[in-house]
């Protein structure tokens, strides 16, 4: 579906009347939620309104699970209240915590009351953690046994449809507290009556449900395990957290970490209203003039020096470029390794001499071919000299940045994808300028 999802978009936006065109109904019908999805956030409100009608109720819960925010608010708001015990007749607790954010409570009373009691009662175990807690996130399908259990307890599970992404039976004391795991393929072959600790692997990662989301996604993906326990502070196992979900919470991260570098959010709608758009967009927009005025300032200072050489005015713009690319390459080096856990209080120095090495030689390198340039252009050794030294500090100012500046709004508890490629150009723009315009006024006027 995934190959034909491109021409059912185009079909739905150039459809005259969506709701007549039995065609495009049936593709709508036979597709399968992701798609579904996709299709939904790709096309305007109107069409998108009018293939929601068209998708099967037994599909739309998962349909929603599988949407962002922002769009899967519109389908919400656009569906009768009447519906909606319909749709909530076979959801579970990891589904309602996918789309409990975007439903108004009303809704969200409709979705408890249609869950068994154990499901309700994950739902509110989950909500006791955080978004950016794995204890909300966690899968409740996992093979549970007591420590003295023996190898036949374990064949016996097997013999029953077992959860997805599985591959160990966790082993429990009497007070629920996890202990070991075993893997099933371990089972095999082996007698009936041996305790299964005695197949138990020496060693297998614990995750504590406070912890970070996707330091703990992480965790998954490089502990060689499918799925990983998780426990409370008392060590009693809750759940677990699988490659999948770890999959999905990395790839959420990332993509929020691109749209925050851009001073947006990952859920917002590809067509949401113009002034929604607009309101988002301005905050960001509003601190990049404000920084813009402040670059602007210190150009000011030196508005004689401008008036007699020319040729800093045209030459500043190189000054500026360069040391904002070494700084955007150094801060993306950094910001990467923050969010993959690879800087740490012990290798950041190590980090600062390296970046602050490559930013000498660039800087020397790119310092003599910019120099150069601007003495063959301008006829004037001592112009290519200042454009040179000033070349130089913009880029050795922006290496120690691009590594600083990440480490102090982590540290802040503010994302540094957000907020700090705008805060690098600020500096890099300022120290250019002033560097450049300041040489000037020393040794051209």
């Amino acid at each position: 579906m995934a190959d034909q999802l491109p021409n059912l978009i185009e079909e739905v936006v150039a459809c005259d009347d969506l709701l007549q065109d039995t065609g495009i109904a049936n593709s709508i019908a036979a597709s399968d939620p992701e798609s579904l999805a996709l299709l939904l956030e790709s096309v305007p409100l109107e069409p998108r309104l009018i293939s929601w009608q068209q998708v099967p109720n037994a599909k739309k819960l998962d349909v929603l699970v599988e949407m962002r925010g922002d769009p899967r608010t519109t389908v919400i708001e656009s569906t009768p209240k009447e519906e909606w015990e319909i749709i909530f007749q076979n959801v579970d607790a990891e589904q309602l915590l996918e789309i409990s954010d975007t439903l108004p409570s009303d809704l969200l009373e409709i979705a408890l009351a249609a869950m068994g009691k154990q499901q309700r009662q994950f739902f509110q175990d989950a909500s006791q953690y955080k978004d950016e807690q794995i204890g909300h996130w966690l899968n409740h399908e996992l093979l549970v046994l007591p420590t003295n259990a023996k190898v036949r307890d374990g064949l016996r599970l097997l013999r029953r449809e077992l959860p997805d992404t599985t591959e160990c039976i966790f082993l429990l004391n009497r007070a629920g507290q996890f202990s070991a795991a075993v893997k099933l393929s371990s089972l095999f072959g082996e007698p009936d009556h041996l305790p299964l600790v005695d197949l138990s692997e020496d060693y297998i990662s614990v995750v504590k449900a406070d912890q970070d989301a996707v330091q703990a996604a992480r965790e998954v993906q490089t502990s060689g395990y499918i799925s990983l326990p998780v426990v409370d502070d008392g060590n009693k196992l809750l759940g677990r957290v699988d490659i999948v979900t770890a999959c999905e919470l990395v790839n959420e991260n990332y993509e929020r970490q691109i749209m925050s570098s851009a001073g947006m959010d990952e859920d917002e709608d590809l067509f949401s209203s113009v002034p929604t758009s607009a309101k988002k967009r301005a905050i960001w927009l509003g601190i990049n003039l404000m920084t813009a005025f402040l670059a602007s300032w210190f150009i000011g200072l030196f508005e004689a020096t401008l008036q007699e050489v020319v040729a800093l005015a045209i030459l500043m713009p190189v000054v500026a470029s360069m040391g904002g690319i070494a700084g955007s390459q150094t801060l993306t080096l950094i910001v990467r390794g923050l969010a993959l856990g690879q800087v740490t209080k012990s290798n950041r120095k190590a980090l600062l001499d390296k970046e602050l090495k490559v930013g000498i030689l660039n800087g020397f390198i790119w310092a003599f071919v910019v120099g150069a340039i601007a003495y063959l252009w301008f006829d004037s050794s001592l112009l290519g000299v200042v454009i040179g030294i000033a070349i130089l500090l913009n880029i050795i100012a922006a290496a120690i940045t691009g590594v600083i500046l990440p480490l102090i709004l982590s540290r802040l508890k503010i994302d540094p994808a957000l907020s700090g490629s705008v805060i690098l150009t600020t500096v890099t723009d300022i120290v250019g300028f002033v560097a450049f315009l300041g040489l000037g006024s020393i040794f051209l006027l």
